[in-house]
């Protein structure tokens, strides 16, 4: 499976029970990203699409549903049962420092996998946002 995760400079995702934040510019990329492969996620993060992409598939528990080919975004659901089953992990970072309470569990590296790519790109409401392309 793959796996989008949003993050600030600290690992953060979520505080006080909300995400960090959001940026349509980073909700298009992961529609491109995911293109033409389930997209799963909670019924929480399909809240800030205000049109669901056709690949959208919706679940309280979207990292146990998905197939080895789809794509999961998930905020705040934990990493590390599933690390074995991640073939590719996507970070997006916001490259800030917010409050939080929530953090990423699981460090890429350690997981044996290697970046594979980075972009840098101007987001709507961040002047650079960074993805990172980790896989197996």
């Amino acid at each position: 499976m793959r796996v989008i995760v949003a993050v600030d400079d600290r690992g953060g995702v979520l505080f006080n029970h909300r995400r960090q934040s959001s940026d349509r510019v980073v909700r298009r990329k992961i529609e491109e990203l995911s293109e033409g492969h389930a997209l799963w996620m909670t019924k929480y993060t399909a809240s800030q699409f205000l049109t669901l992409p056709e690949q959208a598939r919706l679940s309280e528990q979207p990292l146990r549903d998905a197939g080895p080919e789809d794509y999961c975004f998930v905020e705040g659901e934990p990493l590390l049962p599933y690390k074995d089953d991640m073939e590719e992990l996507v970070r997006i970072l916001w490259n800030r420092k917010y409050p939080g309470d929530v953090f990423l569990d699981i460090d890429p590296e350690e997981c044996g996998m290697v970046l594979e790519s980075t972009e840098d790109f101007a987001g709507y409401s961040h002047e650079k946002i960074t993805m990172e392309i980790w896989r197996r």
